[in-house]
């Protein structure tokens, strides 16, 4: 083989990158197999796919056989015309096949110059032979003389000819040394098309309509998304509004018509961005679209005006609708539900894309174009009202405009720019391959895709690295930068604002960095600035630290409920940990403990308070080697450290301090897990119920031992305590008293008298104890379900309660006794108290037919009296409609009436017994099921509203933030408050029905 200026005459297919068995054929049929086509091979070996681009340049031999020796000409000696042909055929099977299918289309490559906007109007005019129309006035100038079928086959290869010679250009220089076409200039060139492509149809369309009849009216078309913007993709849906004087059946004809005919020559176009989307009318007159914004628009469509531009049709009517519209767009940052809307529809649109295609999809994905675009809008809408430079379409722009305003640091505004403008590359060369509308990388495993992404976006080897292994790591590294887009955007800017310590940026003015925090959910934006400042304050390491965290965790608060309260319980537990190295250091290392402490702060008050005084519980805010720390930990486990720990201290008083101590940690960790949905209401009713048992099993055992010190004997009785209610039922909630009844037992041979007064010292010191004023959330006994209710003792024997109970009953305490359960102190005499009682709770033959009214006229008082002054009794989670109440009452009733028959009924648990009801067929099972779903519905909004309120309260509140706070506490994004409430409202309505139906007989 010799060699010629360093290279072999004749390349082997495999130095080309030809590894398809028939390229020696191919070849040789082109007459490239001698020397005299060394320049070819060469350029031919730069495609991104030369198998691809070989098998298209044998079609196109055959397709233009008689010019086959000028195309083969041109390549020999024009090495523009080269680039253009070769670098096209190798990057796009579809522009190929138009190639092929289109004979003489190759002579386009030859022009010098892309056509300007109007020569490419003109072109799509001339397609259809459209002529200016006398009639139409407003700017409406075109009207088609070819209509149907063949109007829309010219206009097709009409708009793939200008497709096809924007391509070559901007594909060109993979191959051949020619000037790039950098992304902007190819977006504003893509919409320039698409402005003439749709002139065109619209031109078609009113001839469709109309045939020769005269247009009176007139009709805008708006350009919105991407189209407005001027930076479409190669392959974009179009998205227009349609603005007509008069709005009438003819301009929605028309309007349809020119979609349609779009649709089917050129791409999707779409009128979904309309007032009420596609149930909407297509066509409105002016004053008809600002009625609605100023009434009815939600905050994505003034976003999606940000980009509304006049592309067709009436312009001067387009620009009369653009300048009506701004002043909405720039004044929606200012809405009430601004934040929360935004953070909805980005939560909807990550919610589109599976999850298996989520670090493929170059658009929607991890790190992806729509991050940057929805932080960059966001940005321009939150200062755009008081800086008109940032009121630019186009997304580059934007930026520009954002660093240079001094909203983002040049580096961050540089590198931003750069991310994004590599993306969209990606997107164009991706979208080329066969016209279609992509945005789906690749499989980093396919090494064939890879490598012709890499080639075709002129990615070269590098550093030892192939084309494609350079393509994987670039890809890494923008996504990783894009994926900190917001915290660069939002946050750092915000610390710069306040310490001024990059002297290398341009800062944010204090006025501009509080309406970017009002923006970001701050009610009290200057509050915030300040707590910023008094967190980054100073210059040791600690400092450094908070700088370096702080933006992340202002992301996630801004997410939360409440950021004014998340910021400064943030503040607040940072002034308490000042002295704890640990943890900064953990929220530095350790991403899930920081969005998850972020994510509580921000929701409850409740959790809040509990972490300032047992801030170690935040370490379980980590993820184990099982799963969350927070499950990990057992309520037992917590139970026999806290038994043992009272246990050590001699002091009673002491003893009770280390028992809150336990309690507090252990309500942190079981609020957390509640609120972080790691743990769901049943096991957390179980657990509350747990540590409510061992604090009072704590303290009585710790009380008779002090009295038992102090008075040198050893105790006359033996005591146990049984739990009432919700605390018997294991089913308490954050805000629920400890309901229990003191139980004695006199030994053999004390005097019973003396041992009752021991008894009464015992309940009463536990009760003064346990009740002591704290920081803590309440420890509360309640001693009213006994036997006399207020008037009777505190403390009776066994023997005293089985002849009172045996006696005197009312139905009501037979009732409370359904859920009664030993929970604290001698287990045996508990037990013996649960024997006695069953004969009560449990009678053979079930409560008497008086007994069901009695109960049954109880529950009528109760639901007119008790219910607090003012509340709404469809919304109140304890004795509301459907509510605990009547979910409890209703169980328990089929208790009284049916266990005696069904020893599965005796239980003290809601959930258990109406299992066991379902399992006994009292009741049909779909009627189980909603009771059950309304117990543990209203049981969720009980335990939130403490959470978020930090006080026990029933009353779920109506729309606006606090039921934002709620539902979000309850499991339910905050932008769907509505639909929560609607949910209670339904699940409880239906348990209503049941409950009427099922109680009153």
């Amino acid at each position: 083989m010799t060699v010629h200026g360093g290279r072999s005459t004749v390349p082997s297919p495999g130095r080309l990158g030809l590894i398809e068995p028939t390229a020696r054929a191919d070849l040789a049929e082109l007459g490239w197999n001698e020397a005299a086509a060394v320049d070819r091979l060469w350029a031919l070996s730069r495609t991104a796919d030369p198998d691809l681009a070989l098998r298209a340049l044998v079609r196109i031999r055959a397709a233009n056989d008689e010019d086959w020796p000028q195309i083969d000409a041109l390549l020999t000696t024009d090495t523009t015309f080269r680039g253009r042909l070769l670098a096209t055929l190798g990057a796009s099977d579809a522009l190929g096949d138009h190639l092929v299918a289109e004979a003489g289309s190759w002579r386009l490559l030859t022009e010098p110059e892309l056509p300007t906007a109007a020569q490419a109007r003109t072109e799509m005019l001339n397609a259809v032979d459209a002529v200016p129309d006398p009639d139409a006035g407003g700017g409406l100038t075109f009207r088609a003389q070819l209509s149907g079928p063949e109007a829309t086959g010219r206009l097709r290869v009409a708009y793939r000819n200008l497709v096809l010679r924007l391509a070559a250009h901007d594909l060109a220089p993979t191959v051949q040394d020619e000037p790039v076409l950098f992304l902007p200039e190819v977006g504003r060139r893509l919409s320039e098309l698409a402005d003439a492509a749709l002139t065109a149809a619209l031109a078609v369309a009113v001839r469709e309509v109309l045939g020769d009849k005269p247009l009176t009216g007139r009709l805008a078309v708006i350009a919105m998304g991407k189209g407005g913007a001027r930076e479409l993709n190669y392959v974009s849906d179009v998205d227009v509004v349609f603005v007509a004087e008069p709005a009438d059946g003819v301009s929605a004809r028309i309007a349809g018509e020119m979609m349609r005919i779009g649709s089917l020559a050129f791409f999707e176009v779409d009128a979904a961005l309309r007032p009420e989307g596609r149930r909407g009318a297509v066509t409105r007159t002016l004053e008809s679209y600002l009625s609605y914004y100023q009434r009815w628009a939600k905050t994505w469509e003034f976003q999606a005006l940000l980009k509304a531009r006049p592309m067709t049709g009436d312009l001067e009517l387009g620009e009369q609708y653009v300048a009506a519209t701004g002043p909405l767009v720039w004044s929606a940052a200012e809405r009430e539900d601004f934040v929360v809307d935004v953070q909805a529809m980005r939560r909807r649109v990550e919610s589109l894309v599976p999850e298996e295609e989520k670090d493929r999809n170059v658009k929607l994905g991890r790190g992806g174009l729509r991050d940057v675009e929805f932080a960059v809008q966001l940005m321009q809408m939150v200062h755009g009202r008081a800086d008109e430079s940032l009121r630019v379409r186009s997304t580059l722009e934007a930026i520009e405009a954002l660093t240079d305003g001094g909203y983002v640091g040049r580096t961050d505004g540089a590198n931003l720019y750069a991310s994004y403008e590599y993306l969209r590359g990606l997107e164009h060369r991706l979208q080329l391959q066969r016209l279609t509308r992509t945005h789906l990388l690749p499989d980093p495993a396919d090494e064939h895709a890879m490598r012709w992404l890499a080639r075709a976006a002129h990615i070269r080897p590098e550093g030892g690295r192939d084309a494609a292994q350079v393509l994987r790591r670039d890809l890494r590294r923008q996504r990783t930068r894009v994926r900190s887009l917001h915290e660069k955007l939002f946050y750092r800017p915000l610390l710069e604002a306040v310490t001024r310590f990059d002297k290398d940026s341009l800062y944010l003015q204090n006025q501009a960095a509080q309406r970017q925090l009002a923006a970001l959910g701050y009610a009290q934006p200057e509050r915030a600035l300040e707590h910023i400042k008094a967190l980054v304050a100073g210059t040791g390491r600690r400092t450094q630290v908070q700088r370096l965290i702080l933006p992340g965790l202002l992301e996630h608060i801004s997410n939360t409920p409440d950021p004014d309260a998340g910021l400064l319980n943030y503040r607040r537990l940072c002034d308490e940990m000042f002295e704890a190295a640990w943890f900064l250091r953990l929220l530095r290392d350790d991403g899930v403990v920081a969005e998850r402490l972020m994510h509580v702060l921000g929701t409850s008050e409740y959790i809040a308070d509990l972490l300032m005084r047992s801030p170690d519980v935040i370490g379980l805010y980590s993820t184990g080697a099982s799963g969350p720390k927070l499950c990990e930990v057992t309520s037992q486990e917590v139970v026999k450290g806290l038994i043992a720990s009272v246990r050590r201290q001699p002091d009673p008083r002491k003893a009770i301090a280390v028992a809150r101590s336990h309690r507090r940690a252990e309500l942190a960790r079981i609020a957390s897990a509640d609120l972080l949905e790691l743990m769901d209401v049943r096991q957390v009713c179980r657990a509350l119920s747990t540590v409510w048992a061992a604090v009072i099993n704590a303290a009585l055992e710790k009380v008779i031992e002090a009295m038992g010190a102090e008075s040198g004997e050893s105790p006359p009785a033996v005591m146990a305590v049984i739990g009432m209610g919700r605390l018997g039922g294991g089913e308490l909630g954050y805000g629920s008293d400890a309901d229990v009844l003191f139980v004695c037992d006199p030994i053999e041979g004390a005097d019973e008298t003396g041992a009752l007064r021991w008894a009464q010292n015992v309940a009463d010191n536990v009760r003064s104890l346990l009740g002591t004023p704290s920081a803590d959330p309440p420890l509360e006994v309640d001693v009213g379900l006994r036997p006399e209710g207020k008037n009777g003792p505190i403390v009776r024997t066994l023997a005293s309660y089985r002849a009172y109970y045996e006696q005197w009953a009312q139905p009501w305490e037979v009732q409370a006794l359904l859920r009664a359960n030993a929970v604290a102190g001698d287990p045996e005499l508990g037990r013996e108290f649960l024997h006695m009682i069953d004969q009560v709770r449990y009678p053979a033959g079930g409560v008497s037919p008086d007994a069901v009214r009695e109960i049954r006229r109880i529950k009528a008082r109760v639901d007119a009296e008790r219910l607090p002054r003012g509340a709404d009794p469809m919304t109140h989670t304890k004795l509301g409609r459907g509510g605990l109440a009547d979910v409890e009452w209703t169980v328990q009733l089929l208790q009284l009436r049916f266990a005696h028959q069904h020893p599965e009924l005796h239980t003290t648990s809601t959930l258990e017994a109406l299992e066991a009801i379902e399992r006994t067929e009292l009741l049909p099972g779909d009627q189980v099921a909603t009771l059950t779903e309304a117990w543990l519905t209203a049981t969720t909004a009980r335990n939130a509203l403490v959470l978020v309120r930090g006080k026990p309260v029933d009353q779920l509140p109506g729309p606006g933030r606090e039921l934002r706070a709620i539902a979000y506490a309850a499991g339910w994004p905050q932008d769907e408050a509505g639909e929560y409430l609607e949910h209670y409202l339904r699940i409880t309505r239906r348990a209503k029905k049941v409950v009427e139906e099922v109680f009153g007989g």
